[in-house]
């Protein structure tokens, strides 16, 4: 099984910028793609960011020109630059590897403040 660890969520006010980790670890195979997902309260869990095996990356377009997804293969591990945070981007931020299965890490909490 894969674990899927992630850091760097927090408060910040809005305007601000968090960066995001997420450390992989465990039975790796074929890695397809990673990702962000995001899930605010009463709100379904959305795609925000993820990144192929061959480096192709995929944003929703409320983050476009302010989140930026990139990895270290050699780590292991998934970035989520988040910059220009606004209210709306508050949420429990998780980490997705896709592969043969997919797995999900446990959340890192992003709030935004106004």
């Amino acid at each position: 099984q894969v674990q899927l660890v992630e850091s760097g969520g927090g408060l910040v006010q809005a305007g601000g910028s968090l960066r995001l980790s997420c450390a992989a670890s465990g039975n790796i195979f074929s890695i397809n793609a990673m990702g962000w997902y995001r899930q605010a309260p009463g709100k379904q869990r959305e795609l925000v960011a993820r990144i192929t095996s061959g480096g192709r990356t995929n944003y929703t377009d409320s983050v476009k020109g302010r989140f930026t997804i990139s990895s270290d293969n050699g780590k292991m591990t998934v970035y989520l630059q988040m910059n220009s945070l606004k209210p709306e981007d508050t949420a429990v931020y998780f980490c997705r590897y896709s592969g043969t299965r997919s797995y999900w890490g446990q959340g890192t909490q992003v709030t935004v403040s106004s």
